[in-house]
């Protein structure tokens, strides 16, 4: 029986600690997560998933504001244990808690690549073809420590955010058994530090868009949907699309072509094709229907 400690807070995080407590040859002693939040208009205060499941489970919960601080460190080595599981907690652990007992962090990329926040939505921004989950030895670096483990899988040209971050999970459950029950740390091997990468946190500004590259522009759009989404400068939001070409020049936010279901917009480079939108404080409508509305036709400018 492997006695582990968990950390993380989204539903990435959810997912592996569901797996965790499904197993037999492993106990989950204690789960750390990020405190309740407000969400909603009403700012009800949530829980995240992961307590949500762990409080089911009769796992005792911990949601420190700050897990440096000097009492929740000390508490935390109270715990007997065996492992530290980490997934996208969203906290930096501590030098004493990564000394107690070996740390392992799951890590949606192929490391050294997309070190950060947000490494999901980076291989959509940059169209890679291919993307995994790393299993590594923690440090005192962010994510920059050796690797026991890589993951990988194939990225479709056309794939959304929810549906590889799906697929990266399910992988991820995987990985962390395979991990826990066959670790080494001995056959580790040491990141190559000269090809690192890192990836911000998402930020809801990170959505706004100027119709100057097609490709660019879709590529957004599949990583910012659900949020932020994609929206023009006067807050129009394109909520379906897709790349329609990516290499002519067209005038900036020119209405090419209407059909029957969708709209062709043009950059500067290519050119999109829309299905929904919706504007400032209105519902969601076809983008046909938007056009009519504001009587705008072939020629005019999308704003």
């Amino acid at each position: 029986m492997t006695r582990i400690i968990f950390m993380g807070t989204p539903e990435y995080a959810t997912e592996i600690l569901q797996t965790l407590v499904s197993v037999e040859d492993v106990e989950v002693v204690a789960v750390y997560t990020q405190p309740d939040k407000p969400v909603g208009r009403k700012a009800i205060l949530t829980p995240p998933s992961v307590k949500v499941l762990a409080e089911q489970s009769l796992i005792p919960v911990f949601q420190p504001n700050r897990l440096r601080d000097e009492e929740v460190v000390h508490e935390l080595l109270q715990i007997p244990c065996d492992l530290i599981i980490v997934a996208a907690y969203g906290q930096i652990l501590p030098k004493a808690i990564l000394d107690y007992v070996p740390c392992i962090n799951l890590h949606a990329s192929i490391l050294p690549q997309y070190r950060g926040a947000s490494p999901i939505q980076q291989s959509l921004l940059n169209n890679d073809n291919q993307s995994g989950v790393t299993a590594m030895w923690m440090d005192v670096g962010l994510d920059t420590g050796d690797i026991i483990e890589i993951s990988t899988l194939d990225i479709a040209p056309d794939e959304m955010l929810e549906s590889l971050y799906e697929r990266l999970t399910t992988l991820a459950c995987d990985l962390t058994l395979n991990v826990i029950r066959t670790w080494d740390r001995q056959s580790a091997t040491p990141q190559e530090n000269d090809k690192a990468t890192h990836c911000k946190k998402i930020l809801k500004a990170d959505g706004l868009i100027t119709f100057e590259d097609a490709s660019e522009i879709y590529n957004r759009y599949r990583a910012f949907t659900p949020w932020p989404g994609i929206f023009t400068e006067l807050g129009l939001k394109i909520k379906s699309m897709s790349l329609e070409e990516a290499v002519s020049g067209r005038n900036a936010g020119e209405i090419l072509a209407i059909d029957a279901n969708s709209i062709v917009i043009g950059c500067n480079r290519g050119s999109l094709r829309i299905t929904t939108l919706q504007a400032p404080s209105k519902q969601e409508t076809a983008a046909v229907g938007y056009l009519n509305g504001k009587r705008l036709v072939c020629g005019n400018i999308l704003a």
